[in-house]
């Protein structure tokens, strides 16, 4: 079994297009509207994120119950640390990971540093539409025993890591 899709709220659909259209490369699979019984419409998309999975959004738009204005961050509305919720997209290996994070910055896409989290290395960026987090990663090895016992899997970590993680490195060049 393998996850088909993830789905988010947005607030401007026609914004979060262009940034996972446009400035993401995922192609549109549906876009659809959903004509609500109870009144109002669904504004409801689907990308093409690769290997068959998808991310969807839907926009809502007066419809009965659901709030006009909400905060589609998830870790703002919540008051959690940003990160605390995020979707990663894995890639094949390390040279497959480079490569889309320099094409995402070569497209204007800002992105985090390539950062080493035994037994993965990963990059992470914001949706500057709707604020959500998003981890590029590989897995270096396979998990081990030792992995899955937080008794001996314990690491020093700060608040700074989590707000800075999709932040380049001082001096790096974005086009």
């Amino acid at each position: 079994m393998t996850i088909d899709h993830l789905s988010f709220g947005t607030l401007d659909l026609s914004a979060t297009r262009r940034f996972y259209e446009d400035q993401l490369g995922f192609p549109v699979l549906i876009h659809e509207y959903l004509k609500m019984e109870e009144g109002g419409w669904v504004d409801h998309i689907f990308f093409d994120c690769g290997g068959g999975c998808a991310l969807a959004f839907m926009q809502w738009h007066d419809v009965p119950g659901v709030p006009d204005l909400f905060d589609p961050s998830i870790n703002r509305g919540l008051g959690v640390p940003n990160g605390t919720y995020h979707f990663a997209l894995r890639c094949a290996n390390q040279v497959e990971l480079a490569e889309r994070r320099q094409e995402l910055m070569e497209r204007g896409v800002v992105v985090g540093p390539l950062i080493s989290l035994n037994p993965y290395q990963s990059f992470f960026l914001e949706d500057p539409v709707n604020g959500l987090r998003m981890e590029y990663t590989t897995r270096l090895r396979v998990p081990n025993a030792t992995d899955r016992d937080p008794g001996k899997r314990q690491f020093p970590a700060n608040l700074a890591l989590f707000e800075l993680a999709a932040q380049p490195n001082e001096g790096e060049q974005m086009k």
